[in-house]
């Protein structure tokens, strides 16, 4: 910053190679370092009480003789008469992804040769503090591998000193900076001993101020040091930055964020009328914005929230996703759908966010938001003739209208299930046979026809039964002032896959159960070895037969199937143990084709007893108009899965397109594993199949790697702006008891039980009576459903997979609930109401054995 030209207060480093060599001089730190190897991050009496040997020892150890030296020369070279700040800097603090502020000291006003040593010791001591220790355990740095620079710089005696963000750390506006102000030294408001003032500031203009009472402020001292000082009255509830110099610094913010090209956590001083510059760090916390080349603002939606998968998806699942969807974009690994070509349509810009409130409720709120706030402002530059959507859609729209009001729902339901399996039998024979030279470009091309095929053949039928329940919950509110019996008819829907897979899980389960030696022998095998030896176990030859059956309906999903290069049960087949296993010791046998007969049976009843209701008070006429929208509800729901398990059929034959063509590349030495091309793009692996890619792929993939990591760590926000701003939207309010977790009912009922938190569904030991608390569910989910007395997940909405199944097993589910897996506890005794929306936990965990 300072060869950049701007004002930082002078000084010098002492490097870390001087670290080292103090650390180095010490015949303990072996013994020490061995210690801290072991230790665990949330182990804090212990991490303390290590923390404060190995702090005491290095503030005691004598300092190399020429490190010394050399720090002396340097002082009296910049002015043995002045005042010092000694500050620690790690090197696994300010990393552009990693920043960790405060972790080691920081020592004011240090004047003299012996206050400068002592506070240069203790800065390298500091490197121990407990915070430093447990951060470096829980982040996975080598405690020997990260070592400490101390920087000596000439104090700054401010009037006014804080901290300015160049975008705001809470909302991840990019476009409004936010300043922390204070009277005296900085140290009061990093402390956490004052509120500092607020300002906050946007196209160079102050939106916000909020002025606080500033009862104390630290000042430095002749002999050295600092001392804490009640302010004046008068001077308590004064403005700490005047207007114009707010308007200042922030401009000098800006110029300091372009100097590092990322948004900065500065902090800074102002003294005899200049900003003195103290540091500046990347702010870290901000949640990446894709890049676009207008200047518009665009409102980005979460896939991965209304798709059930928010984790980090790597390269190529991106780009496979961005050439299907138009609207795809990317940030932080994640899938975000630009909503700016759909509002355009004007008619849609108060539809989509009801229809996907039942996706997602907080997604619908935040959309709400975004439209109240900035609906007139936003350019609709694209806007789209309605005569010409209508034209375009003709077909989805007639296909609606003849399923409500006269087709065969039973003979839409063929329509639309072959129409799958001949899509993907067509897809298989044009894209696994052909010849390798041509074998991505021929994914790049389908890839195009995609979503187009689910849109016009499929979704009309599922948007059938949709508009139809939608119709029967008006008409039941309407005429009979009740809408509960609609919940009864949402069990066991025919036709659907996911509830077809959720009992093939239960017929395996059963085969298993007669044959103890084959639970064991299932038990024992890896994916490498798992098909060995089993025909010669008992029941293991019909196993294997069911199995074959399940793998050739079943084989292409998995948990978080939407990324295609998640690992499909076909390629890991030891994933549908566990789930096998927890339907053992919760479903007796055959219980769960029962159960879904009982749910058919119910639904039956209760579509007579609302006919009949209707009849009675409301007449025939109108009894034969909700008798059609209940057949049309019953014949076509069950395809609501209809167009995403063609979407995963498809991924599959991608996927194994792919995998052929990888396979040649690490034969040629181009890639060091098959699974290196799922770092790359779909777009990539074309031009490396052709001989048209520049640059080095190893280096590319390494980087890539990493960043995927990185991902990994992030939390994606559900609606936010490419100003980087998050919307939250308002949440309904309900009546809940105190201490409740507040979320979004989907399913009716309430259930008490014990919690089991499942994180993957591979991983989980579902036992009888439990609760399944979860961050999230798709189809690769569904085998636990039959196990799970109640339902709590951290994302979803109505419509949403969790959700439908709930309902159609008729289990309680209550979702939206933000960080439900880390709130509640394997084991806590709780109540979830999925009628009003809410989990109370009733006892934390005991003595029980939950992990």
């Amino acid at each position: 910053m300072t060869k950049a030209g701007f004002l930082v207060p002078q000084g010098f480093c002492v490097t870390t190679m001087a670290f080292q060599t103090f650390v180095q001089n010490s015949q303990e730190m072996n013994r020490f370092f061995d210690q801290l190897d072991h230790i665990q991050p949330d182990n804090l009496k212990e991490i303390r009480l290590l923390g404060q040997q190995i702090r005491n020892h290095l503030e005691h150890l004598s300092i190399p003789k020429e490190i010394e030296i050399t720090i002396v020369e340097a002082w009296n070279d910049t002015g043995k008469d002045k005042a010092y700040a000694v500050r620690s800097s790690a090197t696994a603090e300010d990393l552009p992804n990693a920043s960790f502020a405060g972790q080691q000291e920081t020592y004011l006003n240090v004047c003299g040769q012996k206050q400068l040593l002592d506070s240069v010791r203790k800065c390298w001591a500091s490197l121990f503090t407990d915070r430093a220790i447990s951060y470096r355990a829980k982040n996975g740095f080598d405690h020997r591998q990260v070592f400490l620079s101390v920087v000596v710089q000439e104090m700054v005696f401010p009037d006014v000193s804080g901290i300015l963000f160049t975008a705001d750390p809470i909302s991840g506006n990019r476009k409004i900076a936010s300043i922390d102000a204070s009277f005296g030294l900085g140290e009061a408001l990093v402390s956490g001993l004052v509120s500092a003032d607020l300002y906050q500031v946007q196209g160079g203009q102050i939106i916000r101020k909020k002025i606080s009472e500033k009862k104390i402020a630290i000042y430095s001292i002749p002999e050295g040091g600092t001392v804490t000082k009640e302010l004046p009255p008068e001077e308590q509830k004064a403005q700490a930055l005047s207007d114009d110099r707010i308007v200042e610094l922030v401009k000098l913010g800006r110029k300091i964020e372009s100097h590092y090209g990322v948004e900065q956590d500065i902090e800074w001083c102002f003294a005899n009328g200049k900003f003195y510059i103290v540091q500046s760090r990347p702010i870290t916390s901000l949640y990446p914005v894709p890049i676009f080349s207008d200047n518009q603002l665009h409102v980005l939606v979460s896939v991965g929230h209304i798709q059930m998968m928010t984790e980090a998806i790597k390269p190529l699942g991106i780009s496979i996703f961005e050439t299907i969807i138009p609207i795809a974009c990317q940030a932080g690994g994640r899938i975000f759908a630009d909503m700016i070509p759909v509002f355009s349509i004007k008619p849609l810009r108060k539809r989509i966010p009801l229809v996907l409130d039942h996706m997602d409720e907080q997604i619908g709120a935040g959309l709400k938001e975004v439209m109240e706030r900035y609906g007139k402002e936003i350019p609709f530059k694209k806007r789209v003739p309605i005569w010409k959507i209508a034209s375009f859609a003709w077909q989805v729209i007639m296909t609606i209208i003849r399923n409500l009001l006269f087709a065969d729902p039973v003979q839409g339901r063929k329509i639309a299930t072959d129409f799958l399996e001949k899509s993907v039998q067509i897809g298989k024979e044009k894209i696994l046979n052909t010849s390798k030279e041509n074998r991505i470009e021929a994914v790049r091309q389908d890839l195009r026809k995609l979503l187009p095929n689910a849109v016009f053949k499929i979704v009309p039928y599922w948007v059938s039964s949709v508009i139809a329940s939608t119709m029967i919950k008006r008409v039941l509110d309407k005429w009979l002032k009740n809408n509960e019996l609609i919940h009864r008819l949402e069990r066991s829907m025919a036709g659907n896959v996911t509830s077809e897979l959720g009992l093939m899980i239960g017929d395996l389960a059963d085969l298993v159960r007669r044959h103890p030696q084959l639970a064991a022998h299932l038990q024992s095998r890896t994916d490498e070895n798992f098909y060995e030896g089993l025909d010669e176990v008992p029941g293991g030859r019909s196993f294997h037969q069911e199995l074959d059956r399940f793998m050739k309906k079943f084989g292409m999903r998995c948990p978080g199937e939407i990324d295609i290069t998640r690992p499909r049960w076909r390629e890991v087949p030891t994933t549908l143990i566990p789930p096998i296993m927890s339907h053992l010791r919760t479903v007796e046998a055959g219980e769960h084709r029962e159960k879904f007969n009982q749910g058919a049976k119910e639904a039956e009843e209760a579509a007579m007893e609302i006919i009949e209701q209707v009849r009675k008070h409301k007449g025939k006429l109108k009894s034969k108009i909700l008798s059609r929208f209940i057949k049309v509800y019953r014949g076509l729901g069950g395809l609501r899965e209809h167009h995403k398990y063609l979407l995963v059929q498809y991924l599959d034959i991608y996927k194994r397109a792919i995998l052929l063509e990888a396979s040649e590349l690490v034969k040629n030495g181009v890639l060091s594993e098959e699974s290196d091309a799922f770092y790359l793009s779909i777009n990539e692996l074309h031009e490396l199949t052709t001989n048209e890619f520049k640059g080095n792929v190893g280096e590319l993939i390494e980087e890539r790697k990493n960043q995927y990591n990185l991902n990994q760590k992030r939390t994606p926000p559900r609606v936010m702006t490419s100003d980087g701003e998050i919307i939250s939207g308002k949440r309904r309010e309900v009546d809940v008891p105190e201490g409740a977790l507040i979320g979004t009912p989907v399913s009716s009922g309430i259930m008490e039980g014990y919690a089991r938190v499942v994180l993957r569904p591979e991983d989980a030991t579902l036992n009888a009576g439990e609760i399944m608390i979860a961050p999230f569910t798709d189809p690769g989910w569904t085998p636990l459903f039959h196990s799970a007395k109640a339902l709590v997940m951290e994302v979803g909405g109505m419509m949403t997979h969790g959700a439908v199944v709930a309902r159609e097993y008729g289990i309680p589910a209550v979702v939206g609930i933000d960080r439900a897996t880390e709130i509640i506890k394997n084991g806590a005794y709780i109540k979830v109401d999925g009628t009003q929306g809410y989990v109370q936990i009733l006892r934390e965990p005991g003595n029980q054995n939950y992990d």
